[in-house]
């Protein structure tokens, strides 16, 4: 039976005390000195004429913790008070050492079975078997107890334990601290001898808790071992100190002789506690770094790199350091970050670097190798690491090559990391100096940084998103890129031998304006997700201050910039939009407004003078900025500038009609539709009286190029949106505006349609032509905005339009080879490319289908049966459009309808072409059926268990028209949707099938009936299946059986111990082979011999 251990206050152990007379059957004898003490205070609790040296001891008792009180009263055990409070501990361990002063066998086997109730067996050890029973001989038992599942998880328990691993290690801390001054260092039997080799023991068992326990005692008391090295070390060297100082003064003495017997002391405790280090790393941690379980060889490398950082002189050794270099390979990412964190803490000490040069010959390709770990958070780790070894000057250049490539990767976390290392390494030359600058101090001024920013920009100056990404990646880091003034002046630099060139003025812009957009909490490259970030009130603040700070430097100067660049497309359409980043309030509050207002005459002026879709939009962007956010006259101006802008435009145009119409050039007018175009996304724009002339020329001049009739028909929209939206949002509409705008959408639809019989649209080459995009786009615009539902039963019921059925089928007869292309089959390219993809054709086709502005049944089914030829993104459309349809109700006619014309358009290939053609169409056929009976798995057979069963029955009838003709059917495509019914559907589907042939000779030419067959088979069996079910239920039914041989919570492996492990991945030369049997492990050896000879000895008994 277990000795209770008795929690007591502080006391000098060293001290003798009269002991109290008590009664044996009462109390243990381990606990009489624990009830003095508590009888002492209690008689001493109200005499106020204590002594001194009392009154001193009354108050620290009364300075105790709560908890310590509590744990007295109790008589907590070591495992009730490592469960309890951890405020208790420093006290248990006080009187745990107390007791071990008075009793050695008892207090050891209240700290034995401290270890093993810590793992979670219920198992005692006696005080009188201390000294007979073997380690091996207890170990087995404890494994046997954990294959019989009797024991407790205080690690994972659900239980309020969640301290217990914390407090566990304290405990051991402490202990090994109030041991220091006293039995620690006993040289007959040295106190811990025999509980590091229970610790050892059990960390090679197959039980994986009791490994893990195990592991991290047995860490800790290195850990604390070097917590009490550490303190002998810096008594050894002031001891030294004072013996050298001491030698000069006097070649011999008492002083002498007394500071040589203390030096002596210091260095053999030293050399003690580094023996029971190396036994710990010897028998425990060299077994455990490659454990099975990922949270063992995490702790072992975690420690490892807290004892090589606090403890040099033993373990700074390529013997020691060699580990944290074959861990970098480890297949778990924990492990490898682990590691990796290890090492930046080594590289941070400068004094360590000299000893670990060997080590980074060794393992710095696998470090920089790192920073593209497949896991996030060991490569921003990793990278972290090279920058230790940067500045060290212990990796090459040339080795950080493929880093560079990274600030263009996905992860964000990964590009800035990466930025942060370009920025120190690169930019402000962190790492060059003999001395490294501390961090956050710019000595140099922000053009000698931005120049070297530029310098790293050239390499992606051909692609403005990378050099977006480059710039983000970078921004957090680079104060240089928030100097407005010293980016505006490196812009207007006038000076030649100091002006930029061509390529880094374009950089410089890109960078100004992407450092704008950060500064007032924009994006500048794509987020990871379409989350909506919530800004604080002082992010708000900050990016409030920074639109202040960047309209006072820009206001003088942006005049100047435009005037500069006014004649580059490449560089004034950023320029421009900056200007929606700007606080136009400061203009009138700093006295500028003239240079608003030349600001706005050039931004007008640059929209004339350029044709290109970017400088357009940030044109029309940065006019409506200031329209909309302008005040009192610089608004007005800001209005009339909008007025003067839409006059000059429509005069222009007219001026272009005119010139095509007397045979000239269409680059004008397809220039000014562009600009018409732009401006009408964001202004009505009064074009009126020019609507019918686009009409006219596209009536007339069927020969004008694609590009010219796409715009017309844009710019005829947009202006009947307008038209709309002015209808639907006033109050009253004359009937005379909705007879107008009935007869605008009537002349556009009439042209729409027109090109769906246009050989042009029709081509082979689809993807290439741009005006069947155009066409399609618009239509399925026009047929939502006047769909007849929307208007029906209101006061603009004459401007509901449907669509007959043959102009829905010429509609998917264009838009069918648009969808179909695949993303990788063609490269495309030009201003607006995202408005001419499939994808695009394929949201207004769902959307068509989606709004009820066509009826579902003429289109979806059309769209379904192709949907295993799509590609990636537009397949993502197609599910999401089938999920809204199965919101609405039943699809079973709609999928069928999609089979049949797959199945319909397999027939023909198979009849008019190839052999190989036929295959392809039949397993297209097969894959859409696979797909579509797909949405039923799991519980959505039940849900939709009728729409299933209406597939099947009406899939049978069409399959035996004109039968045999259309029997393959029944094989590729309903056993699929049959495999997802119960099986008490298919006597019924078993009999209608059967139904059906019985006046059909089936014998007649049976290759032609093998469909019809297989398809009968496959029902039969998912038949045969539910009769098994339900005789093995009846069997099943009455006294169940007595289960023999239970088995227990299963904590480890049968067959493989904790030897028994994956070898750690990479490296393979470098580390050693990992342990491949329990037959290996001296430890398991002995287990198994032990447990093999307590099991003979019990068969001859029988």
């Amino acid at each position: 039976m277990e000795e209770e251990q008795a929690v007591a206050e502080p006391a000098n152990r060293r001290s003798k005390r009269a002991r109290v007379t008590v009664r044996d059957e009462d109390f243990f004898p381990s606990d009489r000195l624990e009830v003095e003490l508590e009888e002492e205070r209690e008689e001493s609790s109200d005499d106020f004429e204590e002594p001194r040296r009392k009154a001193k001891r009354n108050r620290a008792i009364e300075g105790a913790s709560t908890s310590g009180a509590v744990a007295r009263r109790n008589y907590l055990s070591l495992i009730d008070a490592i469960k309890g409070d951890a405020k208790a501990i420093p006290n248990v361990v006080k009187f745990w050492v107390e007791k071990y002063e008075r009793s050695q066998n008892s207090a050891m086997a209240e700290l034995l079975t401290l270890l093993f109730q810590a793992c979670g067996a219920d198992y005692y050890l006696q005080e009188k078997d201390i000294d007979k029973t073997d380690v091996d001989d207890v170990v087995v038992q404890l494994v046997n107890i954990a294959k019989a599942g009797e024991i407790e998880d205080y690690q994972n328990s659900k239980r309020d334990l969640k301290h217990f691993k914390d407090n566990l290690l304290s405990f051991i801390d402490n202990l090994v601290g109030e041991c220091q001054d006293g039995p620690l260092f006993e040289k007959d039997e040295p106190l811990f001898d025999r509980c590091i080799d229970y610790i050892i023991a059990l960390s090679c068992t197959p039980p994986r808790f009791y490994r893990q326990i195990a592991t991290l005692m047995g860490l800790q008391f290195v850990s604390s071992f070097i917590n009490v090295a550490n303190k002998l070390g810096s008594l050894r060297e002031t001891t030294q100190r004072q013996l050298n100082a001491e030698k000069k003064k006097n070649a011999e003495g008492p002083g002498i002789e007394s500071l040589n017997k203390r030096l002596s002391m210091a260095h053999e405790k030293i050399t003690s506690l580094e023996d029971m280090m190396r036994k710990i790393f010897t028998g425990l941690f060299v077994h455990r770094y490659r454990d099975i379980d990922p949270d063992i060889r995490m702790s072992c490398i975690h420690s490892l790199g807290d004892w090589i950082l606090e403890y040099p002189s033993l373990f700074l050794r390529d013997l020691y350091l060699k580990y944290l270099g074959w861990t970098l390979n480890d297949k778990n990412a924990g492990v490898r970050k682990t590691s990796i964190l290890a090492l930046q803490s080594l590289y941070e000490v400068d004094d360590n670097v000299p000893s670990l040069n060997h080590f980074t010959e060794r393992f710095s390709k696998r470090m920089v190798e790192l920073a593209d770990d497949i896991d996030i958070s060991v490569a921003v780790c990793a990278i972290g690491l090279v920058k230790q070894l940067l500045r060290h000057r212990l990796v090459l250049d040339e080795d950080l090559g493929s880093l560079y490539d990274l600030l263009i990767d996905d992860p964000p976390d990964v590009r800035c990391a990466i930025g942060g290392l370009v920025h120190d390494h690169l930019i402000a030359q962190k790492f060059n100096d003999s001395r490294t600058r501390p961090t956050g101090t710019d000595s140099e001024p922000s053009d000698v940084y931005i120049s070297r920013m530029l310098k790293i920009l050239r390499e992606f100056s051909a692609d403005p998103i990378l050099s977006s990404y480059v710039i983000d990646d970078i921004w957090d880091y680079m104060k240089a890129m928030k100097d407005w003034k010293c980016i505006i002046s490196m812009i207007l630099e006038d000076n030649p031998s100091a002006e930029l060139d061509d390529m880094d003025a374009t950089n410089l812009i890109r960078l100004f304006f992407a450092s704008v957009r950060k500064a007032v909490g924009e994006k500048i490259v794509p987020a990871t997700d379409n989350r909506s970030v919530h800004q604080t009130k002082a992010q708000k603040e900050m990016f409030e201050n920074s639109k202040r700070d960047i309209t006072t430097a820009m206001m003088k100067n942006y005049p100047l910039l435009l005037h500069k660049f006014i004649s580059d497309k490449d560089k004034v359409g950023h320029l421009i939009e900056i200007m929606v980043h700007m606080n136009l309030e400061l203009y009138s509050l700093k006295r500028q407004e003239q240079n608003f207002k030349a600001t706005l005459k050039l931004i007008r002026s640059v929209f004339f003078k350029h044709g290109e879709k970017d400088v357009l939009r940030s044109c029309v962007k940065a006019i409506r900025f200031c329209a909309v956010n302008s005040l009192g006259e610089l608004q007005d101006f800001a209005l009339n500038q909008v007025k003067e802008l839409e006059d000059e435009l429509i005069r222009k145009l007219r001026s272009a009609i005119k010139d095509v119409q007397n045979g000239g050039d269409e680059y004008s007018l397809l220039v000014n539709l562009k600009r018409l175009y732009e401006l009408q996304l964001s202004f009505s724009v009064p074009v009126e009286n020019m609507y019918n002339d686009f009409a006219n020329i596209l009536k007339n001049y069927s020969s004008i190029d694609d590009e010219v009739s796409a715009f017309l028909l844009l710019n005829m929209y947009l202006h009947v949106s307008w038209c709309l939206h002015s209808a639907v949002s006033s109050d009253t509409v004359s009937e005379a505006s909705l007879l107008s705008l009935s007869r605008k959408r009537d002349v556009l639809l009439e042209q729409l349609q027109y090109y769906l019989d246009d050989s042009r649209l029709h081509i082979d080459s689809a993807s290439k032509n741009m005006l069947a995009y155009r066409v399609c786009g618009i239509l399925a615009d026009i047929w939502c905005l006047f769909r007849r539902s929307k208007f029906a039963s209101t006061k603009l019921d004459v401007l509901g339009y449907s669509p007959d059925k043959s102009l829905i089928k010429k509609y998917w007869d264009v838009c069918e080879p648009l969808v179909t292309v695949l993303d990788d089959e063609e490269e495309r390219s030009g201003e607006y490319v995202e408005d001419t993809n499939p994808d695009t054709i394929m949201l207004c086709l769902a959307k068509l289908v989606a709004t009820d502005s066509v009826p579902k049944e003429h289109l979806a089914p059309e769209i379904l049966s192709r949907f295993v030829e799509y590609g990636p993104s537009v397949s993502l459309i197609v599910k999401n459009l089938l999920t809204a349809l199965k919101k609405k109700g039943d699809v079973s006619a709609i999928l069928l309808e999609s089979l049949k014309q797959a199945y319909q358009n397999h027939l023909v290939t198979s009849h008019e072409k190839g052999e190989s053609l036929s295959k392809k169409s039949f397993k297209e056929c097969r894959d859409l059926a696979v797909r579509l009976s797909g949405m039923y798995a799991g519980a959505a057979r039940n849900k939709y268990r009728s729409e299933i069963l209406s597939i099947v029955k009406e899939g049978i009838k069409y399959a035996f028209v004109d039968a045999p003709k259309q029997l393959s059917f029944l094989d590729v495509i309903l056993q699929h949707f049959v495999t997802k019914l119960p099986a008490s559907d298919m006597s019924d589907i078993i009999n209608g099938v059967k139904g059906r042939t019985v006046n059909l000779n089936i014998a007649k030419d049976p290759g032609v009936w093998r469909p019809y067959h297989t398809f009968l088979e496959t029902l039969r069996e998912k038949e045969a299946a539910k009769d098994a079910k339900e005789v093995a239920a009846v069997r099943g039914r009455g006294r169940p059986r007595k289960i023999q041989n239970v088995q227990g919570k299963r904590l480890f492996d049968e067959q493989n111990s904790s030897g028994d492990e994956d070898s750690i991945s990479g490296s393979e030369q470098d580390a050693p082979k990992h342990e491949d049997d329990e037959d290996d492990n001296p430890s398991i050896q002995s287990l198994r011999a032990s447990s093999k000879s307590k099991s003979s000895k019990k068969d001859k008994r029988t």
